[in-house]
């Protein structure tokens, strides 16, 4: 049973994956577009996910190491049965087509498209949706769409969302997925009716809905929400703010708590920084653009590159230089922890400044026992060690994949932007790879870095560092037993000497 796992899991999103590309080839016949790049991505992930889940096998008790090893792969391999329809559908190379559907799987919204019209439009859906799927996790997504993966669910829904702190919905982890899911799906809805309410043509309404959702920013349109006008950006303005707060949060408030939203400190702390930065950067836009106007584009991209969506209202790498830089700092800061948004998080941050405040005072008081709390909440010092190990294998992320591309020739705004913009999930970034440009301009391995930033980021970076870790390969099995028990809160059962023989 141990060891089969993992192909269990990705056995199943796989052969999620060819279903949901079935019916992207029957959408493309409706439009009468060629469905051959579907139907045979279909197959092969068909071939591939049957015979994983046919010889995998669903865990009543999966060690952590199984739970991250199925994470792992399925967000390797998704992203490359992914290529598939990017090479069929416009004639991609290999690396480029990888690029795309890793920045879709990863909701990051960068790209390497620069001819948008020769893309077919099924195939624009369906790169929104590989997005809006990966907003929420596909992880998630299969937990709460198959019964099967519930009973060992915890494990994985805890691998796929490694946050710093852990907020219960409900006792019952497929409880849990489904209700996120179902919330994830209303917004999804409210966002495409909200959209085509206020003018945007159906097929762009719904394709936006998924990824704005998802906080992700693929858009059909080659100069992004340029193309609309002043209400559907405040409609995304709307939709782009609720997709980076905590699910959780969000789901109490339905239930009938929408007091906890204002006793939450990370979302105090998120929406004080909306306001203050989106006012910052429109008074600096009032020399680029007239009253209003510098309000919508100034909180319009606050929010997009605040919450890792990528949208762009704007050239927004016109902008005077200290706007650019306001903004390449928020792509450091991120979303709420829980939601869809990527980057640092606010929460982490939160920690952060917390534990300095405390160190500033401990120097004054070596004596005094000063604990950490955020929102009348004591956080645990391995919690604190979590954060700091995530901020500095962040920082040295962002810091060696900026540094290459600066060694493989590109400038160096280019470069520090674009290695943001992948490690935190954010797409777009400044110069080559500004709003209205693309990353086909970087250098093949630079590419190939970003790609694995994009991958990285998504899955918090420590999910994958771990890999390289001696001890992901020397801890004996039953010390990985007796983590996996205690952390479902399980007591372990004594054994006679005779059972061990």
């Amino acid at each position: 049973m141990r060891g089969r796992f993992a192909p269990y899991v990705v056995g199943t999103g796989v052969l999620g994956l060819a279903a949901a590309l079935v019916v992207f080839a029957l959408y493309a016949l409706v439009l009468d577009e060629r469905p051959a790049p579907f139907l045979a991505t279909a197959l092969i992930a068909a071939v591939v996910g049957a015979p994983l889940r046919y010889f995998g096998r669903s865990s009543v008790d999966p060690t952590r190491r199984e739970a991250l090893l199925g994470v792992l792969a399925l967000w390797s391999i998704v992203p490359a049965i992914g290529i598939v329809p990017y090479v069929m559908g416009t004639g991609m190379g290999g690396l480029d087509a990888f690029f795309e559907s890793m920045s879709g799987f990863t909701a990051t919204g960068a790209t390497v498209i620069v001819d948008f019209g020769a893309v077919p439009a099924s195939l624009f859906m369906w790169r929104a949706f590989t997005q809006w799927v990966g907003g929420i996790g596909i992880v998630v997504v299969f937990v709460a769409v198959f019964p099967q993966l519930a009973i060992a669910g915890r494990q994985i829904f805890n691998a796929e969302l490694p946050g710093p702190t852990e907020e219960r919905l409900s006792p019952r982890l497929r409880t849990t997925a489904l209700a996120v899911l179902g919330l994830y799906l209303a917004l999804t809805a409210a966002c495409a009716t909200a959209y085509a309410i206020a003018g945007m043509p159906t097929f762009d309404a719904v394709a936006h809905a998924f990824t704005t959702i998802a906080a992700a920013g693929f858009s059909p349109e080659a100069r992004s929400f340029e193309a609309y006008g002043f209400m559907i950006d405040w409609v995304a303005i709307t939709f782009m703010t609720l997709a980076a707060v905590n699910f959780a949060l969000l789901y109490r408030a339905v239930l009938g708590r929408p007091r906890d939203l204002l006793r939450d400190p990370e979302l105090r702390a998120y929406v004080l920084i909306v306001v203050l930065v989106g006012g910052i950067l429109s008074l600096q836009l009032g020399s680029v653009y007239e009253g209003a106007e510098a309000v919508r584009h100034g909180y319009f991209q606050t929010i997009s590159i605040l919450t890792t969506t990528g949208y762009a209202s704007a050239d927004y790498n016109a902008w005077p230089d200290r706007s650019r830089t306001m903004l390449l700092v928020l792509m450091f800061i991120g979303g709420s922890a829980g939601s869809a948004a990527g980057g640092i998080k606010v929460m982490r941050w939160l920690i952060i400044a917390k534990h300095t405040s405390r160190e500033v005072r401990r120097a004054l008081h070596p004596r005094a026992v000063l604990p950490l709390r955020v929102g009348g909440r004591v956080i645990p010092e391995e919690v604190l060690r979590a954060v700091a190990a995530f901020v500095t294998l962040y920082a040295l992320l962002f810091v060696s994949s900026a540094t290459l591309l600066v060694w493989l020739g590109h400038d160096f705004v280019t470069s520090f932007a674009a290695a943001a913009a992948t490690v935190g999930n954010v797409g777009p970034g400044l110069g080559l790879v500004g709003p209205m440009a693309s990353y086909a301009e970087i250098h093949p391995i630079g590419r190939g870095v970003l790609i694995f930033n994009m991958f990285a980021g998504r899955l918090e970076i420590v999910t994958v560092f771990v890999l390289f870790t001696a001890d992901w390969w020397k801890i004996p099995r039953r010390f990985e037993r007796h983590d996996t028990l205690r952390e479902l809160g399980v007591p372990e059962r004594r054994r006679s000497p005779r059972s061990d023989g």
